[in-house]
């Protein structure tokens, strides 16, 4: 299927590893021009010829601004942000929590988008082809133990996709949340480690619990999540925003 996204210009917050490389890899291959950001030097200096980055944490506003400014200058204009970024929290009880932590996890998970997007919406609004993909979860729709950062996190990115696709209709900026469940790779095998050493359970015995609550008993990959985020961000898509959008072999609750 021919998405016609060939020139699109894109930024990915987070584009390094997992799924935001997976992400910026997915535009390339469709001939899109790709701008990315991350917290890991390592990681961006192993990008793909052709895809412009620099270093940022989004949660902070001011390398959020220099973030924005530099991208749309590499890009030419703006017609998709892909609000990726995001961090696992601490897993405990939440009596246990740090306040600190708690503040880091919203400020990345959640916050973060609010400052990519209140800058990015301004060259959105130039774009003929326009939208917005902020990254939830399965944990945005379900109450997660142990992990209440994280979730409550989540569920604000709902609230704020669901708010701006309506503020930015008349302007025909389009704005969805992807929703992942289980996602192949480290970040979620440390959540599961993590939770594991929580209860002072094996490491299979905490996979196990969680693929009983998904209907499809395997992981997602990074791969099908950027090919929905495409669907999306393509003329095909034009019709879709204000969506939670799950990729997660139908979860139903999360442990």
């Amino acid at each position: 299927m021919d998405l016609a996204i060939e020139g699109l210009r894109v930024l990915v917050t987070a584009g390094a590893n997992g799924i935001g490389r997976g992400i910026v890899e997915a535009f390339l291959a469709e001939g899109a021009r790709v701008f990315t950001c991350d917290v890991d030097e390592v990681g961006l200096s192993t990008l793909p010829a052709g895809v412009g980055h620099r270093m940022a944490d989004v949660a902070d506003r001011v390398q959020v601004a220099s973030l924005v400014e530099d991208a749309v200058a590499y890009l030419g204009g703006l017609d998709v942000l892909v609000n990726n970024a995001g961090i696992a929290g601490p897993t405990g009880r939440v009596e246990e929590i740090a306040p600190e932590d708690w503040d880091r996890c919203i400020e990345v998970c959640l916050t973060s988008q609010f400052n990519c997007a209140r800058l990015a919406v301004p060259h959105l609004r130039a774009s003929t082809n326009p939208s917005i993909i902020n990254l939830s979860s399965a944990a945005g729709q379900f109450g997660f133990a142990l992990r209440s950062p994280y979730s409550a996190a989540k569920w604000g990115v709902i609230g704020f996709t669901k708010s701006l696709a309506i503020e930015l209709g008349d302007a025909g900026i389009r704005v969805n949340a992807i929703l992942p469940g289980l996602v192949a790779g480290d970040r979620q095998r440390r959540v599961l480690e993590a939770k594991a050493q929580q209860r002072g359970m094996p490491f299979a015995e905490v996979e196990k619990a969680a693929f009983s609550y998904v209907s499809i008993k395997d992981y997602v990959t990074p791969q099908q999540l950027a090919d929905q985020i495409l669907f999306l961000c393509s003329p095909r898509g034009r019709t879709i925003s204000g969506q939670a959008i799950a990729v997660d072999g139908d979860t139903r609750m999360l442990a």
